[in-house]
């Protein structure tokens, strides 16, 4: 068995995933928890290739979760330390706007003044121009809002940096295959590379951030304990009209279609709660999520979704498709009925020092660090120090 090159035996962390929550965790664990030896293991030839730019890119602030007032309310919470920590990648120069449907829909336009109100959120009444755009027949009520978009591109950028800075070294085109109890380190996990050649690295915690891979490992590994629940989506790239080029809009709480400027292409992205999600199963082990997107055949629906839009938006019907972003999404089952979208933040007990973590927005990293902040983290050279210390004593 053919080793990949490494400087170093042993690792005071692992972090599996290359997506902005693996680089992120990375970067706090050397700036803010002091750890000396970290390595980053990414699937993909770059950082941020896969559900981290495959998405929607909105930096949520509360209004899309009406039905789950934690997730909203930590969105709100989120949104102004997003924008501080990365001010490059926020796009905040268009016009966001929120409608709620006449019919059909889970929440009416008064219910949804309240929510707002509540969680603190800015809306006021959108003007009759924007409200043109609108079928009033199929619309309640229209409101302005405050959202942003962000830029994967600017993001991987970031991460790039700030991993070299940091001192993280970064393995690509690698996949960790099994995560297990070590002998010269507390936790051992088994990286494999493209080329076929393997390396076994010790090291003191491991940080599972492979999104909807997080039970795709052998080993002694457990597993996550909360039951997931796994789509194949399909984003589609819109160039809008210049009616709508300087607009988002989402149409909610039930019909529930957005579309929102995509920074890292300079289009739109539209997606449909009906014709967005292709396929959907419970997540096992034994299902590759990765293997089985690679198979699926990826036949698109923007023609259905932008027939269904353009009911409530006529002008859409002027957009022209260039290009659709299929991707796994991962939610937690208990959350399907309210549509929040909380951290998992797993301890594993019978692997000490391993984590796995699954976050539902790109906010939600905050979360994540607040959670990790109350966690004793040591690297392997202040453990040693602490017992050489304890021994002189």
């Amino acid at each position: 068995m053919s080793r990949l090159d490494s400087s170093r035996t042993s690792q005071d962390a692992v972090v599996i995933g290359g997506g902005f929550y693996g680089a992120a965790i990375a970067v706090y664990l050397a700036k803010q928890r002091g750890l000396k030896r970290i390595l980053l293991i990414e699937r993909e030839p770059a950082l941020l290739m896969r559900a981290s730019y495959n998405n929607q890119a909105r930096v949520h602030n509360g209004y899309h979760y009406p039905r789950s007032f934690t997730t909203a309310y930590r969105s709100r919470v989120n949104l102004p330390k997003f924008v501080r920590d990365w001010p490059l990648a926020v796009k905040q120069n268009f016009t966001k706007l929120y409608a709620i449907a006449r019919r059909n829909s889970k929440v009416t336009a008064k219910q949804f003044e309240r929510f707002c109100r509540e969680i603190g959120a800015d809306i006021q009444p959108a003007d009759p121009v924007l409200r043109g755009l609108f079928e009033p027949r199929l619309i309640e009520d229209v409101y302005l809002v405050k959202e942003y978009a962000f830029n994967t591109t600017q993001l991987a950028q970031w991460a790039e940096r700030e991993l070299k800075e940091s001192g993280v070294q970064v393995h690509y085109d690698t996949r960790v295959t099994s995560i297990s109890k070590g002998v010269q380190a507390p936790l051992q996990v088994v990286a494999k590379k493209k080329d076929g050649s393997q390396e076994s690295i010790p090291c003191r915690y491991v940080f599972n951030c492979t999104y909807s891979g997080l039970n795709q490992f052998k080993g002694d590994f457990p597993g996550v304990s909360t039951g997931l629940k796994q789509e194949i989506t399909e984003m589609a790239l819109m160039q809008m009209p210049p009616s709508l080029n300087g607009l988002g809009i989402t149409v909610m709480d039930g019909p529930f279609f957005s579309m929102m400027p995509f920074p890292a292409r300079e289009l739109h992205t539209l997606s449909h709660v009906r014709y967005t999600p292709h396929l959907h199963w419970n997540d096992l082990p034994e299902i590759d999520p990765y293997e089985k997107l690679r198979c699926y055949e990826r036949d698109t629906r923007v023609d259905r979704m932008v027939r269904d839009v353009g009911r409530y938006i006529p002008e859409v019907l002027k957009a022209k498709h260039i290009d659709s972003l299929f991707e796994v999404k991962t939610v937690l089952m208990k959350n399907e009925g309210d549509d929040g979208r909380p951290i998992l933040f797993e301890k594993h007990a019978e692997l000490p020092g391993c984590y796995s973590v699954l976050g539902g927005k790109i906010d939600n990293i905050y979360d994540v660090l607040e959670t990790l902040e109350a966690e004793i983290i040591t690297g392997i050279d202040a453990q040693e120090k602490s017992i050489f210390g304890a021994v002189n004593v």
